[in-house]
């Protein structure tokens, strides 16, 4: 079963639920049915019970794709490159530049590139997007 036909079950739940608070209405009137009433709470627990269903067949799908080893369609944030970002490692916001070597560094490759004797640092102009520059112009303390 696919993750969209999990999607579709949880979707006719959420319908069935939806009627069966409909027929909650009979309540509102001036003479109340009380069959109604009954058949309005069963469509409801009907509905609910469908939704776990659904939720139970998409958490079924996703440990068969995991343990198949299949790769996920949204990747983590940490193996994403940052457009704009350090320009050795890729994966962060720079912070600052080395004008001898004309490098954008984090602050992890900042402290392997370190050599006082040769490199002179400046804050960097560059930004990773616009929250990036933010922090770059919170760090410089602007």
């Amino acid at each position: 079963m696919s993750s969209k036909t999990a999607n579709w079950i949880i979707g006719a739940g959420v319908v069935l639920m939806f009627v069966g608070l409909c027929f909650f209405s009979a309540l509102l009137s001036d003479h109340p049915e009380p069959d109604m009433l009954e058949f309005g709470a069963c469509q409801f627990s009907l509905g609910a019970l469908v939704i776990a269903a659904g939720i139970y067949a998409k958490a079924r799908t996703i440990q068969f794709a995991i343990a198949a080893g299949e790769p996920r369609k949204e990747s983590s944030p940490s193996n994403q490159r940052v457009r704009g970002g350090c320009d050795l490692c890729g994966t962060e916001a720079p912070a600052v530049q080395c004008k001898v070597h004309q490098l954008h560094l984090c602050g992890n490759c900042l402290a392997q590139h370190y050599d006082v004797r040769s490199c002179a640092y400046v804050p960097t102009t560059r930004t990773a997007n616009k929250t990036g520059r933010n922090a770059a112009a919170h760090a410089r303390g602007a």
